[in-house]
């Protein structure tokens, strides 16, 4: 299995950002933390993620690697924004051998949607997943490369918005994924 990787300047397992915020005492509401330009591996621009973000004093970003690959030793990479201490958007990638490794049954009562990006993808009312074929298996018995891409907004200030935000967000990380990890361009969008 090859293995995938991307060094990403300035990446570190634990960063702490800290904003200064308007204080409600003054009767001014809170606003979403200060967060540098681009997050998750430079995929996301905050600035696209932020009508999905919660307000806070605070905000821990936490990625299980500083740079973004998959590998069989190495089967999933995450990046998880907190705020205040409560993890408020994650993104999510993970490296399966068999195509019907990927299961999304555990979503069925939130109602989910189609999602037309990658070969699949549902979106239901606080996140989105999505999944494209790396590399077929040549038969039934030999793993192939799938992966699978969830993104998850809890504690949307408009719950409205994440119907709207969520899927172009998607796109961007399929896009991301598919270019970093080398996969062959086919029938994904």
């Amino acid at each position: 299995m090859r293995r995938f990787a991307r060094t990403v300047a300035g990446a570190s397992t634990v960063v702490i950002l800290a904003g200064v915020l308007a204080s409600c005492s003054n009767g001014e509401e809170k606003s979403v933390p200060k967060l540098p330009a681009r997050l998750c591996w430079d995929v996301f621009a905050t600035s696209d993620m932020s009508p999905v973000l919660p307000p806070g004093d605070r905000a821990e970003l936490d990625t299980n690697s500083s740079s973004f690959w998959l590998s069989k030793d190495h089967d999933n990479a995450s990046c998880i924004l907190y705020i205040d201490g409560n993890p408020k958007f994650e993104a999510t990638a993970y490296l399966w051998g068999f195509e019907d490794s990927v299961d999304w049954t555990s979503w069925d009562p939130a109602k989910p949607k189609p999602l037309h990006t990658g070969d699949k993808g549902i979106i239901w009312a606080t996140g989105a997943a999505s999944y494209f074929t790396c590399e077929p298996a040549k038969n039934p018995n030999s793993p192939g490369e799938y992966i699978e891409l969830r993104l998850f907004a809890d504690d949307a200030p408009d719950k409205s918005k994440v119907q709207t935000v969520l899927p172009p967000l998607m796109k961007q990380f399929v896009a991301f994924a598919q270019r970093e990890l080398k996969c062959p361009a086919h029938a994904t969008s």
